[in-house]
């Protein structure tokens, strides 16, 4: 595995443990439907969360959450519609965004919950 997948990878781990000291309940790690993926799909009481994560190694270019595109939170959206449909769960959803920091120790910088509606993305 390349380096750049293996910190993602580590990137995921680090945003798991937060979501489940925040009382999430993980669901679901790269959930993948039609060449989609959701990275983590977890529960928050009665609503389904559908997390991107975002690890960068530093901060020079561009902040995490700026990579999250149109395009793929279109993604997203269409994989989470998938994942609900798949499941016949009918809840509440909202998509987060965890940016994480791959600088040892890797750590979670923000937690952007809600960080997009999919009404929005018309």
């Amino acid at each position: 595995m390349s380096e750049h997948n293996e910190t993602g990878k580590i990137g995921e781990e680090v945003a798991r443990e937060f979501l489940i000291k925040k009382g999430y309940r993980i669901l679901d790690v790269n959930w993948r439907y039609n060449f989609k993926e959701i990275d983590i799909v977890a529960q928050q009481n009665n609503t389904m969360v559908f997390v991107e994560v975002k690890t960068r190694a530093t901060l020079a270019f561009e902040l995490p959450q700026e990579a999250v595109t149109l395009k793929k939170m279109r993604h997203l959206v269409y994989a989470a519609d998938a994942y609900l449909t798949q499941k016949h769960l009918d809840l509440n959803s909202r998509f987060d965004i965890v940016t994480v920091l791959a600088a040892e120790p890797f750590r979670v910088l923000e937690h952007l919950e809600d960080a997009f509606r999919p009404n929005e993305l018309l």
